[in-house]
């Protein structure tokens, strides 16, 4: 019911950029935290960054925050995260995570892109 596309990953060499997208379509009531998460190779996925509707941001860890933004347009029901700085830590399939209102207006529903992958590599 609500798709997640994301766009923008690829390989960059250490201490390069690159600005991921995630937009949201279908059949969407209400989407209140969007945010990243990261999954390397034999690792569990973990949270990069969230922010709420209303603007509310987390980085984990806050210190994050020195090298990546997260941002969303609500309008168009679309998240980004800008990574600067990268280092080969960061190596990952990125994902993108939404909280939709379900149908009923009783609870919500995470939905999750299919991940990109971001690859750091001298």
């Amino acid at each position: 019911q609500v798709q997640l596309m994301e766009s923008g990953g690829g390989l960059v060499q250490p201490g390069g950029s690159l600005k991921l997208s995630c937009q949201a379509t279908g059949t969407i009531r209400r989407i209140d935290v969007m945010g990243w998460y990261r999954q390397a190779p034999g690792k569990q996925r973990e949270m990069v960054a969230t922010i709420s509707r209303r603007g509310t941001i987390n980085y984990y860890p806050d210190s994050l925050k020195d090298r990546f933004t997260i941002s969303r347009d609500n309008a168009k029901n679309t998240v980004y995260l800008q990574m600067n700085s990268l280092e080969p830590e960061d190596t990952a399939v990125y994902y993108c995570n939404a909280d939709a209102l379900h149908s009923s207006g009783n609870y919500y529903l995470d939905y999750w892109g299919q991940g990109t992958q971001v690859t750091v590599y001298s």
